[in-house]
């Protein structure tokens, strides 16, 4: 990358999947140097708020389907090179890592074109953090040799032959972003015959303390757990491991129904672009 020495390297941070003490150590230390942070809902405020500096513009680039609010990518790519051209020092702030389904190519190309340079910190992405806060070893021994990271936000994406080669793997299939489609992602699978030793984990608010994981074979799913309205983030782990919830879950659930992630929100910035 021709890189604009003039300018401060952008640091693009994942802070993990929900419990602010999963954060790496080099992040907190950006956090701590940072001018301006834009950071996505899926952050804890205990992070914003315990180690980014008081002085430091906080933008709060949220996304959310569905909501009112939720800020655009190109909103978030103009205040990234807005920022960097006037010479801050700039994290921009992902949930989870900020490889596996965060957009960050678009950032990227954003940052490139305006020839902004830029470092690259990884995160505990939601898949690792909810597994092992919900005692599931994704590719545990006798139960699977590989693992899946899919989305169901786009259900009609998905054709029927890969819902047939879903049903029949033995890898592991951890999906983001499809808490509003469960119930169509199982009656796919059940519908193609899945075999009866799969089970499913519907994991509300991960690593969090408001965490919950409801978890059954994949085939009783609509009669024990169809009903239920998922609470935002919610990530689905199915396969032989999901089954492994009940003998080594570690963490108890959580019995309110209090939300860890505040509602997205509109900064001024985004009022001033809308």
């Amino acid at each position: 990358m021709n890189q604009n020495k003039n300018l401060h390297k952008l640091i693009i941070a994942g802070a993990g999947p929900g419990d602010p003490e999963l954060i790496t150590l080099k992040t907190v230390r950006h956090l701590r140097e940072a001018e301006v942070v834009i950071t996505d809902r899926l952050v804890s405020e205990e992070i914003l708020e315990k180690y980014v500096s008081k002085s430091a513009l906080v933008l709060h680039a949220g996304k959310q389907r569905f909501k009112e609010g939720s800020t655009p990518q190109h909103i978030i790519n103009e205040l990234m090179v807005e920022y960097a051209l006037q010479g801050k020092k700039i994290v921009r702030l992902k949930g989870g890592d900020v490889s596996v389904f965060s957009n960050l190519l678009d950032e990227l190309q954003a940052l490139n074109k305006y020839q902004i340079p830029y470092e690259i910190i990884p995160g505990i992405t939601a898949a690792c953090g909810a597994a092992a806060y919900a005692g599931i070893p994704l590719t545990a021994r006798n139960h699977a040799n590989a693992v899946r990271f899919l989305t169901l936000h786009q259900p009609g994406l998905i054709a029927q032959d890969y819902w047939k080669e879903l049903a029949a793997t033995d890898d592991t299939l951890v999906f983001y972003m499809s808490g509003n489609h469960v119930n169509e992602l199982v009656d796919n699978l059940n519908r193609h015959n899945i075999s009866a030793d799969r089970h499913i984990a519907v994991i509300e608010q991960a690593t969090t303390p408001m965490q919950k994981v409801f978890s059954c074979p994949i085939n009783e799913y609509a009669d024990r757990i169809s009903n239920r309205e998922y609470i935002s983030p919610t990530l689905l782990i199915i396969g032989k491991v999901a089954g492994l919830h009940g003998q080594f879950q570690w963490k108890p659930n959580d019995e309110t129904q209090e939300l860890y992630f505040k509602p997205i929100r509109k900064t001024q910035q985004q009022e001033e672009r809308a």
